[in-house]
C-alpha cells in the first residue's frame, strides 16, 4: 500500500515518504491506519466539543484523544492492527458523543494530501504536529496524576476546527495559540516531574557497565522507570537508562536506588547496535523505537502506547496503575551482563531550578564578559550525516560560549571535553526534550534580572535540531514566547510550504542551518 507522510525530519528528499515504507520503518499499511486514526480523532474532537456544549464531559474520550495522538508520533507504533483497533474505539466514542449532543458525526478527509491548498495543508500539519507533541507531554503528566482540562479542551477544539477551512490568518493565530498551550503543557509536566521526584541536581552519570545482569530502559516515561526500580530492588539486577531516559539520574528520588547503574549508549537511532551489545532485556516506554532486529527481538519489551508485532508488551494495570515487570526481571537473570561500549562519566542536571541556583556565578560571568554568549542547541538527534553540524558547532564555539541543551540532540557533543568557565560546565544539560521549558524559563528570568525588555536582547542564540513532532511543539512554544532568529536543522520541516516558510522567516526570523563556521559567526554577532 503506498503512503505519503512528511511529519518527521527524515521525510524522503525533504518532500515526503511516498513508497511502500517510510524512512522511519513504518509500512504503507501502518501509515494508512494512522491517517485514518487522525481523521477519526478530529471527528471525535468535534463530537466532544458538541457534547461539552450541552454539559457532557467524557474522561474516556479525553484519554483516547491523548493516546491516539501519541500513537501517531514517529517511531511509536509499528502495529497496523493495533492502530486500526484504536481507531475503532475512537469512532465508536465519536458516535456516542455525537448522539449525546444531538449531532451527526461528519467524516473528514483522510491523509494530509486530501487538502488541495498547499498553504492550508502546511498550516494544518504544523498545528497537528504541535498538538501531537502536546499530547505526548500530557500523557506523561497524566501518568503522574497531573491533569489540566483546559489543555485537553484546547486539543479537542483545535482539532475540530481543523476539519474545516477557516481563513489563512486564523491558522496563523491557531499556530501561536498552540505555542501558548505548549508552554502550559510543558509547565504541567515539569511540575509533575519535580513534585514527584524532586528538582534535578548536578550529577555525574556513569556511562560504563557493572558485572551484574541488567535491564535497559529507554524512552521518556519516568513512572515506568520508578516502578521498574522498585520491582528490581534486591534482585541482583541492575537498571541502565538509554537515550532520553538519561536525565532520570539527576532526580533525587531515583538516586535512592543503588542499582540504577548508569546510562548505556547514546541517542535513539543507534539502538540496533547498542541493544545487541547490551545483552539483557530492553524496555521501550515511549517513542524512539526503530524497526526491531531479530538478534534482540526476544529481549525487547514495549509498554504504554509503544507497539510492535511479535514483541512482548507490558500492559497497564487498570486496577492500580502498577505494571508487572516480573517477566522482564526473570529474563534479565538469565542474561550475561552488558558489554562495555565506553567508560567514564557525563554531567547533567541543569534544569531551571539548578541553573538559577548558580545565578551568583553566572550573572557576574555575563557582566564581566567571561561568558560572552549562550547557544541553545536543544532538540532531537537523528540518522542524517548532516547532523554532524552540531558536533562541529560545539567544537568550534569560542571557549567563552556556554551551550544550553535538552533532548537527545546533546549526544552529538555531550561527551566531548569542552571544559568549563570558572567552574561552570560549557554544556548545561537541562534534561529531556520537554525540559526545553527549563531553558525558556532561564531565558525569561535572565531577561528580568538584567532589566531587558525583549528576550532577544539576551546574549542567547538558538540553534535547534529537530526530528519528530514534539520538537515542533517546542518550536511553536519558543515562537509564542517571542524568540526570534532561531536556526532549525538539519532541514526545515517538509510540511512547511514555500509561503508558510517565508511567513515564519519574515515574522520570526526562522532560518535553516548553514555552514558551521558561518552560523557561529552570525550567532556571535
Amino acid at each position: 500500500m503506498p503512503m505519503f507522510c512528511y511529519q518527521c525530519q527524515e521525510a524522503l528528499k525533504n518532500t515526503g515518504c511516498d513508497g511502500a515504507a517510510g524512512a522511519c520503518g513504518k509500512t504503507g499499511h501502518i501509515s494508512a491506519a494512522m491517517d485514518q486514526l487522525i481523521s477519526d480523532v478530529k471527528e471525535m474532537a468535534a463530537a466532544a466539543k458538541a457534547a461539552r456544549a450541552v454539559g457532557v464531559r467524557d474522561k474516556e474520550a479525553d484519554r483516547l484523544l491523548v493516546d491516539a495522538l501519541f500513537t501517531t508520533i514517529t517511531n511509536v507504533s509499528f502495529d497496523d492492527l493495533g492502530v486500526a483497533a484504536l481507531g475503532d474505539k475512537v469512532r465508536a466514542k465519536a458516535r456516542r458523543l455525537a448522539a449525546t449532543a444531538g449531532e451527526c458525526v461528519t467524516a473528514g478527509p483522510v491523509g494530509v494530501m486530501a487538502e488541495p491548498d498547499a498553504d492550508i495543508r502546511s498550516l494544518k500539519e504544523l498545528i497537528t504536529c504541535g498538538i501531537k507533541g502536546m499530547a505526548a507531554y500530557y500523557y506523561h503528566a497524566a501518568a503522574l496524576n497531573y491533569h489540566d482540562q483546559s489543555l485537553v479542551d484546547f486539543m479537542n477544539d483545535t482539532l475540530a476546527e481543523l476539519l474545516h477551512r477557516p481563513p489563512l490568518a486564523r491558522f496563523l493565530d491557531l499556530a501561536m495559540e498552540t505555542g501558548r498551550q505548549a508552554v502550559a503543557v510543558m509547565a504541567l509536566l515539569d511540575k509533575a516531574n519535580t513534585t514527584t521526584y524532586g528538582n534535578p541536581e548536578i550529577t555525574r552519570i556513569n556511562i560504563g557497565v557493572r558485572p551484574a545482569p541488567g535491564i535497559l530502559i529507554s524512552g521518556h516515561d519516568l513512572k515506568d522507570l520508578q516502578q521498574l526500580l522498585e520491582q528490581t530492588a534486591g534482585t541482583g539486577v541492575d537498571v541502565y537508562t538509554h537515550g532520553e531516559m538519561l536525565p532520570a539520574h539527576c532526580y533525587p528520588a531515583f538516586k535512592m536506588f543503588p542499582h540504577l547503574a548508569g546510562n548505556y549508549g547514546n541517542a535513539w537511532w543507534l539502538q540496533p547496535s547498542e541493544f545487541e551489545s547490551f545483552n539483557g532485556p530492553i524496555i521501550m516506554t515511549t517513542n524512539c523505537l526503530t524497526p526491531v532486529r531479530t538478534s534482540y527481538a526476544r529481549r525487547l519489551f514495549t509498554t504504554g502506547v509503544v507497539a510492535c508485532p511479535d514483541v512482548a508488551h507490558i500492559p497497564d494495570n487498570p486496577r492500580g496503575g502498577i505494571k508487572d515487570f516480573s517477566s522482564v526481571i526473570s529474563l534479565a537473570k538469565t542474561c550475561p551482563p552488558p558489554q562495555a561500549i565506553e567508560t567514564g562519566h557525563i554531567v547533567a542536571g541543569f534544569g531551571h531550578h539548578q541553573i538559577l541556583a548558580l545565578a551568583d556565578k553566572i550573572l557576574p560571568a555575563i557582566k564581566s564578559g567571561t561568558i560572552k554568549r549562550f547557544v541553545v542547541m536543544a532538540g532531537c538527534d537523528g540518522r542524517s550525516p548532516a547532523r554532524n553540524y552540531y558536533t562541529q558547532v560545539a567544537r568550534d564555539l569560542p571557549r567563552d560560549v556556554v551551550i544550553l541543551t535538552a533532548g537527545c540532540a546533546k549526544y552529538r557533543y555531550n561527551k566531548l571535553d569542552l571544559g568549563d568557565i570558572g567552574g561552570i560546565p560549557r554544556v548545561l544539560d537541562a534534561g529531556q526534550c520537554n525540559d526545553s521549558y527549563s531553558l525558556a524559563l532561564v531565558a525569561l528570568k535572565l531577561k528580568e534580572i538584567l532589566g531587558l525588555s525583549d528576550i532577544n536582547d539576551l546574549p542567547i542564540s538558538f540553534d535547534i535540531a529537530w526530528y519528530e513532532q514534539k520538537a515542533v511543539t517546542v518550536l511553536l512554544a519558543l515562537l509564542y514566547l517571542g524568540v526570534k532568529n532561531i536556526r532549525l536543522g538539519p532541514t526545515l520541516p517538509a510540511f512547511l510550504s514555500v509561503n508558510v516558510a517565508r511567513t515564519l522567516t519574515r515574522q520570526f526570523g526562522l532560518l535553516p542551518i548553514g555552514d558551521p563556521s558561518g552560523d557561529i559567526a552570525a550567532m556571535l554577532n
